[in-house]
Order: structure tokens, then C-alpha cells, then sequence
């Protein structure tokens, strides 16, 4: 998570997506997409496979760690991933990670007890960070800053696509074959994934030299594991005023005092302390952290709730959690819509959270005779409410500090939501065990039992209620229901600290190049670390649009005081980089409108600006100084994007600047140098 404080040794690299072939290129992204899939998957997959999963292994005051040994070895290993793949490649590293996650997935398929199953999902988790981090890093490496735009669609599309069908293919293959096809199917995928990278993934060699935080990164899982078993652990494994637990609350106290004296000797510090002085970000830490909180503690007990208390199969539990990603998917989008529009993004996170908060109140309504069509309304507001925070939180971070700190900023913001995830599992996770242990005595109390019949079966396997005599039975379901719908209205008042902090967030105006998120950041709760000229290109690729780029051609005109329409001005800076242009070929090659082209062809040989050569324009000596004029007006309209992001003083945002200004005239040079011989030989 900390940005990149050295500058990279030897000759300049290669640009991003230099000599590669376009049809490799799109293949890797869609191994690099599989990977991603992987990791995106398994934070959701095993939520609908929870029930069947305790009532064959048994230990439900475990449950929420299936969950949480995930994210919180995910989140740790993430900033190590990422400093690595800098240090030494990422194509190996790459698949060093995918092997381990699929090491991970085949022993978690294979576990007979739930320690075992813990444990090995924390080593998955190792490997699904490690597949977050590096998909999107060799996406930098192989990928044209001009065309990322598009491929952030493809990795957003795969985080929606996840949060949808995760509960859906967790439910159809516990039903279906076995809950442990939930880890299997990561492994032909994984297989395809490995054999395709090492087929046609070819990165350029760009290593930068690192000072690893091994310290930071070790004591800063070590406390979240220390705080988060104090949450899971007390009160129902030991006593909260047990010396166990006391010990662990006081050394995760220790250990985040350590973290802090440590983060400030480190020379790139896992979380640089310097952050937490802008009042932005740490208001945007913290309510992060609520909607990791409340989102997955949620996603992990609703499928319980639905199998147990409404009897429903794990497949049906999964579509019934379709209307809550929904809303999610819907609110996310429409929100970073409005805001790309606007510049306002303020009232988002007050509207969020105060949403989620009657969701929450929502779903501690539901029963066991609540319908098909209230418990969907219900989702759907809970879910609309989390993604009207989701898309905004992190661009009010990334507008809110310098460019020495963007990545760091963007990485901590979804830290704190990962850590936030964690938390709200294992907090969620012991009300449940304590209120259903209390409940279930209470409801069988008195009643008639089945000779030789032990009760805490009902606690310890869920699947047990389905058996039970119809005179215990409708206590036991209301004794299930009552205790997971408490821990609803548990997340309230955390959430309500969120939405009076989100009333002190100050809005600022938007700059140029910070953009609404893509999906990596909004769905997915691993935090994924990008330095900040990663962040940079990030925003300035979606200038490659049609309509942005219209936008900005009209702009670099005007900044050039030049009488001419943007299209020819367009079509002047591709000449001035290809030395000449085709425009038949070129409405072939391009997304621009081959009448356009035509237009602009007409008037810059009108005006003596170019001259034919065949079919092909040549500029002449007055349209090579226009094309100059318009070279430097480019270069500092992009520049005005970045506001107060001083390419003076960065060098390597200079050399961004640079590039993209030479990118952005439109790219597809190569194809154009390919096409040109069979274009001249038809014009002949």
C-alpha cells in the first residue's frame, strides 16, 4: 500500500503493450480475468455452503471463521504480493500465487474438521490476495495506458458477475454434488488459467527496488487476528473475563501501538501514519470499515437464515440473495454515473449508510413466516444502500490527498473495508452463538423429547432442525430465526456512527483525473495495491473513449487557438505521428465515424494542410507547424487534468504525460504501417 518512494534502475523500459500482439493480449486478460475470478469467487462462494458445511464438520461457533481466515490472510498478503511482483516479475509470481491458491482450494475440498478447513483457507486466502494484486498490476504491464479503460469494464464485470453468481454456484453444487465442489471448481479453472499465462503472457522486464515492510506486515495481521479472535472467541468458546481472552485484547492493543511506532521508521511503510492528518481519509476509513462490516456479516448469515429458519435448498438460498446484489450492482453504478456528471459526491454516503441502516432494521423484521417477496424488498434496499457508499468512498480518498500518496490512500481505504469484513464476521458470528444457545434452551424447555435426543445437535448442526418432531420443530426454527435476525440489529448502531461521520465529510471539487472506481475496488474486499502513477493512468485511460476523446480534441483546439474542427485537428496529429494517413483505412482501423474522417480529410487538404499522395494525406510544412501547435496544447490540456498534480515535480508523472500525449492521438500506428501496403496497392 505504500507508494513507490524509488525510481527504477537502467535503461528506460518498454511502454505497457508495446510489440505485443493484440489477440495474445486479450487472451492473457481473459487468464488474468479467470484469476481474478478465482479469488472474487471464494470471498462469496461459501457463504450459501456454510449450513451443509457445519452439519457435516460440525463446531457452528466456528462458522464465521471459514470466512474470516480468508479475508484476513488475504488482506495481509496483498502489499507483499505487490512489492514482490515490482521486485522480481509478476508472470512467475503470478503463478507461484495461483498454485498456492489452488493448493489452498484442493485441501480446504478435502478437510475433515473444521480446524482443518480454517486453516487451509487461510493459506487459500495467501494465494487469492496474491491473485487480486497481480492481475491488475501485469494489466499495467501489457496494456497501453490509452487502452485500459476498457479492460477495467472486463475486471469490474467479473466482480459483479462473482457477487451474483458466488451464493448462486455455492448453493448448486452443495445441492447438486458436495459442498466441497465449492473449493474443486477452482482447480480446472485455475489449470486453464496457469497453462494459457504461460503460453502467451510475455511481461517486459521492469524491476524496481523495494524496501519490503515485513515488520509492518507481520504485526499488522497479528493484530487484526489478536482483536478479531477476542470478538469470535468471547463469550462463547471462553468467558470474556477469562484470562485467555483478556491476554488477547491486551497483546492486539500491543500490537497496534507497535504497528504504529513501526510504520513510522519504515521506509515504505504498509500504511503511511502521515495519511490519517487528512481529515478525508480517516472519516472514509472508517465508515469503509462499517460497510465491510455490515455487507459480509450479512452475506454470511443470511444463507443460514434462509436453509434453516425457510427451509429453502442452498441453490434456492442463493437466488434469494440475487435482489440484494442487485441493488448493490445498481446503486453502485448509478451513483458513480451521477457523480461522473456532477462533481458531487457528498450526499452518497449520507444516503448509504442512512439507507443501510433501515435495511439492516429490515432484515431484523424478518421471521419465519415473512414472504418470498418482503424478504427480496428487504435485500434490495440493504443492498442499494451499500452500494450508494461503496463507488464514492474511495474517490473522495483519491481526490482528497497529494500524488505522493494517491496509491497508498486508494489501498487503505479497501484495507480498512477488508479488516472491516473480517471484524463483522466474527462479531456477527459470536451474537449469533451466544443468542442461539439461550434461545434453543428456552424453546425446548418443557416440551416432550425423543428418547436418547441431545439438544445442542440443534446448535451444532443445522441440518438436524429438519428432523426434529413437529412439536419442538417450530420453537427450534423461531429460536434459529430470532437469533440471527438480532444480529441485524446489532450492526445498527455501528452503522449509525458511519452516518453521522459521513455528515463531516467536506466535498471538494472533483479533479480532472479522478475517476469513479472500477469494480475491483467497489465489489471486491482485498485490498489491491497500485502506486500512484498506476492511479493516474488509471483515471486518464478513460480519455480513450469516443465521447472523451471528442471532448478533448474540442478542448485542444480551442487551447490552440486554431480555426479548424477537432476532427481535423485529430487527423493532424496522427499524421504528425505516422507520417501520413489513410482515410478509408483509417475509418477501418478506428472508432471514429468514416464520415468524419472524410470531413476532416476535406478540409485539412483544403487548406493546403496536407496534400495526397495516392490515397494517403502527407502534411505539408504548414500543417507540420499546426500539428506542432497542437502537440503542445495536447500535452497541456492533460496536463490541466491532473489539477494540482505537479508533473514539474514528479518525474515520473511527467513521463505519463508524455506518453499518453502520444498515445491519445488515436492510437493503432502498427495496424495502420500494416494495412497501408495493400491500401496503397488498391488505390494504384
Amino acid at each position: 500500500m505504500a507508494q513507490d518512494t524509488t525510481a527504477p534502475t537502467g535503461p528506460p523500459a518498454a511502454l505497457p503493450g508495446a510489440h505485443q500482439d493484440k489477440r495474445s493480449v486479450r487472451i492473457a486478460i481473459s487468464a488474468l480475468a479467470l484469476g481474478m475470478l478465482l479469488a472474487a469467487l471464494d470471498q462469496t462462494i461459501v457463504s450459501t455452503a456454510l449450513p451443509t458445511i457445519v452439519s457435516d464438520l460440525g463446531g457452528i461457533e466456528h462458522l464465521s471463521w471459514v470466512v474470516t481466515a480468508y479475508l484476513l490472510a488475504s488482506t495481509a498478503a496483498t502489499p507483499l504480493w505487490g512489492k514482490l511482483g515490482d521486485m522480481y516479475g509478476r508472470k512467475k509470481l503470478f503463478q507461484t500465487v495461483i498454485v498456492i491458491f489452488l493448493i489452498g482450494s484442493a485441501l480446504c475440498g478435502i478437510s475433515q474438521n473444521m480446524p482443518q478447513l480454517i486453516a487451509f483457507r487461510a493459506l487459500q486466502g495467501l494465494g487469492g490476495g496474491g491473485l487480486m494484486v497481480l492481475s491488475m498490476a501485469i494489466v499495467g504491464d501489457i496494456v497501453p495506458p490509452r487502452d485500459r479503460g476498457r479492460y477495467q469494464g472486463v475486471f469490474g464485470a467479473v466482480f459483479g458477475a462473482s457477487s451474483v453468481l458466488g451464493p448462486l454456484l455455492g448453493g448448486v453444487f452443495t445441492e447438486q454434488l458436495s459442498w466441497r465442489w465449492v473449493f474443486y471448481i477452482n482447480l480446472p479453472i485455475g489449470v486453464v488459467a496457469l497453462a494459457v499465462i504461460a503460453a502467451v503472457l510475455h511481461i517486459p522486464v521492469r524491476r524496481t527496488s523495494h524496501r519490503i515492510d515485513y515488520m509492518g506486515m507481520a504485526v499488522v495481521a497479528a493484530a487484526a487476528t489478536c482483536l478479531v479472535l477476542v470478538t469470535s472467541l468471547g463469550g462463547t468458546t471462553w468467558p470474556w473475563s477469562s484470562p485467555k481472552i483478556i491476554g488477547l485484547a491486551v497483546l492486539g492493543v500491543v500490537l497496534v501501538a507497535g504497528f504504529i511506532v513501526i510504520e513510522r521508521r519504515a521506509v515504505e511503510p504498509v500504511l503511511p501514519l502521515r495519511l490519517f492528518r487528512v481529515r478525508t481519509f480517516w472519516l472514509c476509513s472508517v465508515i469503509s470499515f462499517v460497510i465491510g462490516f455490515a455487507m459480509f456479516g450479512a452475506m454470511t448469515y443470511l444463507p443460514t437464515f434462509l436453509q434453516v429458519v425457510h427451509g429453502l435448498s442452498p441453490t434456492m438460498s442463493g437466488v434469494h440473495m440475487i435482489p440484494m446484489v442487485i441493488g448493490m450492482l445498481v446503486s453502485s453504478t448509478g451513483s458513480g454515473q451521477i457523480v461522473s456528471r456532477t462533481g458531487h459526491y457528498k450526499v452518497f454516503p449520507i444516503l448509504g449508510t442512512g439507507i443501510t441502516i433501515i435495511g439492516l432494521l429490515l432484515l431484523h423484521r424478518l421471521d419465519e413466516f415473512t414472504s418470498t417477496w418482503v424478504m427480496s424488498g428487504y435485500f434490495l434496499v440493504f443492498g442499494f444502500g451499500l452500494g450508494l457508499v461503496m463507488q464514492v468512498l474511495i474517490l473522495a480518498v483519491q481526490n482528497s490527498v497529494g500524488y505522493e500518496d494517491l496509491g497508498a490512500a486508494t489501498s487503505g481505504a479497501t484495507f480498512f473495508r477488508s479488516i472491516g469484513a473480517s471484524f463483522g464476521v466474527s462479531i456477527f458470528g459470536t451474537v449469533f452463538a451466544n443468542e442461539l444457545n439461550g434461545k434453543i434452551d428456552s424453546a425446548i424447555a418443557g416440551k416432550p423429547l425423543p428418547p436418547g435426543f441431545d439438544p445442542s445437535v440443534i446448535s451444532a448442526n443445522p441440518r438436524a432442525v429438519e428432523s426434529l418432531p413437529a412439536s419442538i420443530q417450530g420453537p427450534v426454527v423461531h429460536a434459529y430465526s430470532a437469533s440471527i435476525t438480532t444480529v441485524f440489529l446489532w450492526a445498527v448502531p455501528v452503522t449509525v456512527i458511519a452516518f453521522v461521520l459521513a455528515w463531516f465529510l467536506k466535498e471538494q471539487p472533483l479533479r480532472g483525473s479522478v475517476t469513479v472506481p472500477d469494480g475491483t475496488e467497489t465489489f471486491g474486499a482485498n485490498p489491491v495495491e497500485r502506486s500512484s502513477i498506476d492511479e493516474i493512468a488509471r483515471g486518464l485511460s478513460l480519455l480513450g473513449s469516443r465521447e472523451a476523446r471528442r471532448d478533448l480534441y474540442a478542448r485542444i483546439t480551442r487551447m490552440a487557438v486554431l480555426d479548424i474542427h477537432p476532427a481535423s485537428s485529430w487527423l493532424l496529429l496522427r499524421m504528425a505521428k505516422g507520417g501520413e494517413s489513410d482515410p478509408v483505412v483509417l475509418a477501418r482501423i478506428t472508432t471514429v465515424p468514416a464520415d468524419v474522417i472524410e470531413q476532416a480529410a476535406v478540409e485539412v487538404e483544403s487548406r493546403g494542410l496536407a496534400v495526397r499522395e495516392g490515397n494517403p494525406l502527407v502534411l505539408t510544412d504548414s500543417g507540420r507547424e499546426m500539428a506542432a501547435q497542437l502537440g503542445a496544447a495536447r500535452r497541456t490540456v492533460l496536463g490541466e487534468l491532473l489539477g494540482d498534480w505537479d508533473p514539474e515535480r514528479h518525474a515520473d508523472l511527467a513521463a505519463l504525460l508524455t506518453k499518453l500525449s502520444g498515445e491519445l492521438c488515436g492510437g493503432d500506428t502498427d495496424r495502420l504501417t500494416k494495412e497501408r501496403p495493400a491500401a496503397g496497392g488498391s488505390a494504384a
